[in-house]
């Protein structure tokens, strides 16, 4: 029992720390938004930017607000699937709490503090970490998918960026390859073993390929279906934003604004800088500036458009999915099986 206590405790405080990370990366962005502001009054005066912020229609933005909601509960299923595969039972009301405390962490490098879930199972089901690790893998893995295989549909369509987006999205690719292929681990493990201290890494990396190994080729290929619509979620809400400013775009410019989205994201990930600050952002008022100036998106719309939909889609989930983190702390109450 003070096993598990002491377990619990040392979890929780790497959780704390965590926390406190996406906080410090939360002020950070907050930073971001003052500069993007200071250049948008440098570039159009106090007056004009000010007034560019009060013209926000909040129908718009409480959509823009919707659509990212709906974007993370649309790729519930195949959260629900990938953890069904890997044989754990739980009752779907508490897997969805779990499953939306998941995006309390995707401001982390990689997202991969997602694996505060993998604990929360193992407290709640007995099943060991490195069993359910491979869904948070899997989760990650197909929105990268999704991001990559919507960005390089839409490059054509919007006919730019092409040969960018597919460099970004093999460099985007690459980390994959060492958590689902075998062979380097069995490689690194077969030079390091006799070391006793590195042992337990490996026992923990075989059971984790073992486990992974029972998510296959047609799981993935489902989990698609439902990475796509929140994908398209997410780009809806960049277009509600755009809306809410007045940019009255039809919807015939949505493969453009939904290109801009994840073209812009995945230019931000693939510097690996957490939550793709700064970069995105800036890619965000390139695009913006670029593909719209015609519709009149000067650099100050653009510049409101940037910080209002990174709140949207950055601080308003973070704040939605750290409410079920918090709820689900309950679980790591619960005496293991």
């Amino acid at each position: 029992m003070a096993s598990r206590t002491g377990g619990e405790q040392k979890y929780r405080e790497r959780v704390r720390k965590a926390r406190l990370a996406v906080l410090t990366i939360l002020a950070f962005s907050l930073i971001i938004f003052i500069a993007i502001a200071a250049l948008a009054v440098l570039n159009e005066g106090v007056d004009r930017f000010a007034a560019t912020l009060d013209s926000i229609n909040p129908f718009y933005f409480g959509l823009a607000l919707l659509c990212a909601l709906l974007s993370m509960v649309a790729g519930y299923p195949k959260w629900e699937l990938f953890v069904k595969k890997l044989g754990v039972k739980i009752k779907r009301s508490k897997n969805l709490a779990i499953y939306l405390s998941m995006f309390s962490m995707d401001i982390t490098p990689g997202r991969w503090g997602r694996a505060v879930v993998s604990y929360t199972l193992n407290r709640l089901t007995g099943t060991k970490f490195a069993r359910t690790f491979p869904a948070v893998v899997a989760d990650i893995f197909t929105d990268f998918l999704g991001f990559i295989a919507v960005t390089l549909v839409l490059s054509f369509l919007v006919q730019g960026y092409t040969m960018v987006s597919v460099v970004i999205s093999v460099l985007l690719l690459i980390p994959f390859c060492f958590i689902y292929i075998e062979a380097p681990f069995d490689y690194i493990r077969k030079k390091l073993h006799r070391f006793k201290r590195l042992r337990w890494l490996f026992n923990v990396g075989e059971l984790y390929f073992k486990s992974s190994r029972k998510i296959d080729t047609r799981t993935y290929a489902y989990a698609m279906l439902f990475t796509i619509p929140s994908v398209v979620l997410n780009g809806l809400a960049l277009y509600f934003v755009m809306l809410s400013f007045g940019i009255n775009v039809g919807i015939g410019f949505l493969p453009t604004v939904l290109f801009i989205y994840t073209s812009s994201l995945l230019i931000g990930m693939v510097t690996g800088i957490p939550g793709a600050l700064g970069v995105t952002d800036a890619a965000l008022l390139s695009y913006l500036t670029t593909f719209f100036a015609g519709a009149g998106v000067t650099f100050g719309i653009a510049s409101a458009i940037t910080i209002f939909f990174r709140i949207a889609s950055l601080w308003f989930t973070e704040g939605f999915s750290t409410v079920f983190l918090v709820y689900t702390f309950r679980y790591w109450k619960v005496r293991k099986r």
